[in-house]
């Protein structure tokens, strides 16, 4: 028998080779990087002609975007590419403080927060106070069906509160947008830290990449400020209360989920979703009671956060406040959005019924959230996108809804998978056990909400009208319009017109002869003169072949009616 003599070990026996990382997290990481490409040029334009230290600054994030894309495609590590997407996220924040520094004029939303923090400073009421000279040049004005416009604070008050101590800011709107892109930028630092280390740059690309959400940052949205404080919340929302314990940091998740509530209305219509959803798992596991309880500390928590914040107004102006707040849902904007809206606005000369646009999204909303219910297990993984589904029904189905919301979507599908659910409670059906009874269970729950958005989008227009005349100061210009309009309705309507070109809404014309209420079945001939504006008491008419249209809304009931008119140039 031979002696064994110790030798030397092998190099695989002593250290095991390092892991590659995964090809589709170098992929991920490359896409992150990319999408700090889109929208930069136009920041460094503009820096390079007024901010030349902001324009070296991303010149040298383009030296950076270079060489974090190589090395994503060569690192052998996954350590290493790991280290990578913290420069991403690194060059990420960078570009988008030097994108505020140059654009931070901020949009309508953003002066009235400003504006709401300049009076909460000074001791006056924040709600129910027009301030009309915060609009026109070029800041955007809501009309309403009312024949006015929205010129009030209509927000709950976390971001007036945090506004206040950056007055010092200056001027204009930059105090609030230096909150939302702020809260932005800890929005993303604060995903990115939590999301496992592989979908880490998922969070650069959704929060900071594609010039996407930054811009709503930079025009000062309060719903950014919710989407931050939303953020810790949907992470592992389904893990809340696990054990029967909140501990501190479901605690903190509650607390975080209250704010989010105190800065914006989106997260009103979450909350239901996460609140069920937290109940049915919780039950899978501890039973009703102890499920109940852990959803009651969660709502007692919220609720408490939610008043402490609000509680100077309740108290100060109690009235003003809760029509404040209520504004969004109670103040009759008129259509705007790319949702089912459109049909009334685009492809028909609008409808008698546009308050069915309304009752169909609350509709929506409420099916919806019966659905998850019954159904919790599977969709149970989508409670981040389902809520802001009723907004495509809605007078306002503007994208935004959706779009500020996205990086609460990518929370869920990374931290609360199909698996967190798969021993939730939920109602048992024992009489429809196939397939199709269950598809039949949710066409009868979503049934009202569709039938609300069909009856809304097959109205008619009440008024038919007819342009006269119109008045020219010069060859491409225009001072009075003359319509003769016919109320085809069974009641009497006051209409307000506008006209429009192209997509969206305009500012209203004064009616200078004419009826101010329309009899039913009656005809009669109008006389408008152009908003107040740049050109004063003159409409500039649109170049040929822009699609001109003549709106008239009314409120009670609120109904649209239009009509194409063609006004040549010369």
């Amino acid at each position: 028998m031979k002696p064994v003599t110790p030798g030397r070990r092998t190099q695989s026996a002593v250290s095991a080779a390092p892991e590659p990382p995964a090809q589709w997290h170098r992929v991920l990481t490359l896409l992150a990087d990319i999408s700090l490409l889109i929208g930069t040029r136009t920041v460094w334009a503009q820096a390079a002609t007024h901010r030349i230290a902001v324009a070296l600054v991303i010149s040298v994030c383009y030296a950076s975007i270079l060489v974090c894309g190589v090395l994503a495609l060569t690192v052998r590590r996954s350590r290493s590419l790991a280290r990578i997407d913290l420069c991403v996220l690194v060059t990420a924040v960078t570009l988008t403080l030097c994108a505020w520094s140059v654009f931070h004029q901020g949009s309508d939303e953003a002066l009235l927060t400003t504006q709401a923090a300049k009076e909460l400073v000074a001791g006056h009421p924040v709600y129910g106070q027009p301030w009309p000279w915060l609009f026109g040049h070029g800041v955007a004005l809501t009309p309403t069906v009312t024949g006015g416009y929205d010129l009030t604070y209509g927000y709950p008050p976390l971001a007036p509160l945090l506004t206040a101590p950056l007055l010092w800011l200056g001027h204009g709107a930059a105090p609030a947008t230096a909150v939302s892109t702020g809260a932005l930028i800890v929005g993303a630092l604060v995903l990115w830290r939590m999301l496992p280390v592989p979908w880490r740059s998922a969070a650069t690309m959704v929060c900071l990449g594609f010039a996407m959400l930054p811009q709503y940052g930079r025009l000062g949205y309060p719903a950014i400020v919710a989407l931050a404080l939303l953020v810790p919340v949907v992470v592992r929302w389904p893990r809340i209360g696990r054990g029967g314990r909140l501990g501190a940091a479901g605690v903190a998740r509650a607390a975080c989920l209250g704010a989010a509530c105190a800065a914006q209305q989106l997260p009103w219509f979450l909350a239901p979703f996460l609140l069920v959803g937290i109940y049915a798992v919780r039950r899978g596991e501890l039973g009703g009671r102890a499920a109940a309880l852990v959803v009651l500390r969660v709502a007692g928590v919220a609720v408490t956060v939610w008043l402490l914040i609000n509680t100077y107004f309740i108290v100060s102006e109690p009235g003003r406040w809760l029509t404040g707040v209520a504004l969004p849902l109670t103040q009759g904007a008129v259509l705007h959005g790319q949702g089912l809206v459109d049909v009334s606005i685009y492809l028909t000369d609008g409808s008698d019924r546009l308050d069915w646009y309304s009752h169909a999204s609350l509709l929506l909303a409420a099916g919806l959230l019966v659905l998850f219910t019954l159904f919790v297990r599977r969709l149970g993984p989508a409670a981040t996108v389902l809520p802001w589904c009723a907004f495509f029904l809605a007078t306002r189905s503007q994208d935004g809804y959706y779009l500020m919301m996205t990086p609460l979507w990518l929370a869920a599908a990374v931290t609360a998978p199909a698996s967190e659910f798969a021993t939730a409670w939920q109602p048992r059906l024992r009489r429809l056990p196939s397939r199709p009874a269950r598809i039949a269970v949710a066409v009868l729950v979503l049934l009202p909400a569709l039938a609300s958005a069909a009856w809304a989008a097959t109205g008619t227009a009440p008024l038919r009208m007819r342009v006269a005349s119109l008045h020219r100061t010069s060859p491409v210009a225009g001072s009075r319009l003359t319509l003769q309009v016919t109320n085809t309705a069974d009641t009497a309507l006051t209409p307000h017109f506008m006209l429009t070109a192209g997509q969206g809404m305009s500012q209203y014309w004064t009616v200078v002869r004419g009826p101010a209420t329309l009899p039913a079945h009656a005809t009669a001939r109008y006389e408008l003169r152009p908003p107040a504006g740049p050109y004063l008491e003159r409409y500039v008419i649109p170049r040929a072949g822009v699609r001109i249209r003549l709106r008239a809304f009314t409120d009670g009931p609120q109904t649209l009616s239009s009509a194409s008119v063609r006004l040549p140039s010369g």
